[in-house]
C-alpha cells in the first residue's frame, strides 16, 4: 500500500503542468529551448524537443531531490509531539494556499511574478535546458506556487519522506513535460483545445487544496487510502 502523501505528491506535480499559465507555453518554449520552430514536423526536430525536455525535466528534478534530501536531514530526529504540531501548521498553510487559489485571501509573496530565467544559452543546448530547468524550480509563478508550496509543507508533516514526496512531485511535473516533447504538435492541438476548460482549473485546484488542508490538520491523510482502495480500513 503506497504512502498517500506520495500519490498527492505526484498528483500535484501533475496539476502544475496544467496550470493556466504554464500549459499553454510549454510546447513553444520546448522548441525554443532546442532551437527549432513548432512548425518543424521532421523527425530530428522532434527528437531535439524531446530531448531537451529530457534534460529540462531532469534540471528541476536535480533541485527538488536536493531540497529532499536537505528536509530529511533536518527533520529526521524530530520527535512525536513535534510532528503532530508540524502537521496542524503543515495544514493551515495548505488550507491558506486552498484559499489563496479560490481568490478569497491575497498571499503577497505569491503576488509577485517570480519567473525563471537565464539570460543566456550556452554552447550546448542541453546544458542550456538543464539550467532552465533547475531555475524553473527555484521560480515560484501564482499559478504554481500555491501547489509547490502545499508539497513543501505535506513533506514537512512527514520526516524522512521529504525526498520521496519531493521525487514524486517532480516525476508527476516531469512525465507531461516529457510527452509535450515527444508529442509536440499532437499537444499543441489538445491544449488549444482544452482552453474554456481551464478557467475552471483554479476553482478544482482550490477545493482540493482546501480537503487536503483539512485532513493534513486533523491527521486523516489515511482517508485518501481508504479511497484509493476500498474496502481496506486504514487506522
Amino acid at each position: 500500500m503506497p504512502e498517500p502523501t506520495i500519490i498527492i505528491s505526484f498528483l500535484a506535480g501533475i496539476f502544475s503542468f496544467l496550470s493556466p499559465c504554464v500549459l499553454p507555453l510549454i510546447p513553444g518554449f520546448l522548441a525554443y529551448l532546442s532551437g527549432t520552430s513548432l512548425a518543424d514536423e521532421g523527425s530530428k526536430a522532434r527528437v531535439k524537443i524531446f530531448l531537451n525536455a529530457v534534460a529540462f525535466v531532469f534540471g528541476f528534478s536535480v533541485i527538488f531531490a536536493v531540497l529532499g534530501i536537505l528536509l530529511n536531514t533536518v527533520l529526521e530526529a524530530v520527535s512525536y509531539s513535534v510532528q503532530t504540531w508540524l502537521s496542524r501548521i503543515g495544514g493551515m498553510v495548505i488550507i491558506l494556499f486552498g484559499l489563496y487559489v479560490l481568490k478569497l485571501i491575497k498571499i503577497p509573496f505569491l503576488e509577485h511574478e517570480h519567473k525563471f530565467a537565464v539570460r543566456q544559452k550556452f554552447s550546448y543546448p542541453y546544458i542550456t535546458s538543464f539550467v532552465f530547468g533547475a531555475a524553473f524550480a527555484v521560480g515560484w509563478t501564482p499559478c504554481v506556487g500555491a501547489i509547490l508550496g502545499s508539497v513543501f509543507a505535506i513533506a514537512i508533516t512527514k520526516p524522512g519522506l521529504g525526498f520521496v514526496l519531493l521525487l514524486s512531485y517532480a516525476i508527476g511535473l516531469g512525465v507531461p513535460f516529457l510527452l509535450v516533447g515527444l508529442f509536440t504538435t499532437q499537444a499543441m492541438k489538445l491544449i488549444r483545445k482544452s482552453q474554456p476548460f481551464l478557467k475552471y482549473f483554479n476553482w478544482v485546484v482550490g477545493m482540493l487544496l482546501l480537503i487536503l488542508g483539512v485532513l493534513v490538520f486533523t491527521g486523516k491523510l489515511n482517508i485518501v487510502a481508504n479511497l484509493l482502495i476500498p474496502g481496506k480500513i486504514m487506522p
